[in-house]
């Protein structure tokens, strides 16, 4: 009887599936009747999953702490309290939105500002290929038109 081999080394390609580059939250996430409610509850779940460069939870008051130091300015425990909750009308500034990203290396509320005007934020490093696949776009446009002229000649 052949022993079947077993290798946990390597991977399988059928297995592979590529990593989609928008980074968002999950719709459950950000439900709320307003887009204020929406981003509240996003500022929620980036503060609730905000880790260190080790991978240590990041309490809110270290949080708050980095941001006023990347801003300059006094941010609060209590100031990002009020932001991440939903029952508050205060929603966060714009200016405070990107320090969270910075300090929490969390971008996912670039996609929810993004998403109700029909955009994608994606990783810097991804523009050329999506500036090569609307060339691409353009060249199938105007060789459809090449294709037309050659047919109304004929």
């Amino acid at each position: 009887m052949v022993r079947k081999r077993t290798d946990n080394l390597t991977q399988d390609l059928f297995d592979w599936k590529p990593k989609i580059p928008v980074e968002r939250y999950e719709d459950h996430v950000t439900r709320a009747a307003t887009l204020q409610g929406r981003i509240s509850l996003a500022v929620s779940k980036t503060l609730n999953d905000a880790t260190d460069a080790e991978g240590r939870k990041l309490a809110r008051d270290d949080v708050a702490k980095r941001m006023a130091a990347y801003l300059g300015e006094k941010v609060s425990k209590t100031t990002l309290d009020a932001y991440a909750s939903e029952a508050r009308e205060n929603s966060i500034p714009l200016d405070r939105a990107v320090a969270l990203m910075i300090v929490t290396q969390d971008f996912r509320l670039l996609s929810l500002l993004a998403d109700p005007v029909d955009h994608a934020v994606i990783p810097a490093k991804y523009q050329g290929a999506v500036v090569e696949a609307m060339l691409v776009e353009k060249r199938e446009e105007i060789d459809a038109m090449i294709n037309d002229s050659r047919r109304a000649r004929k």
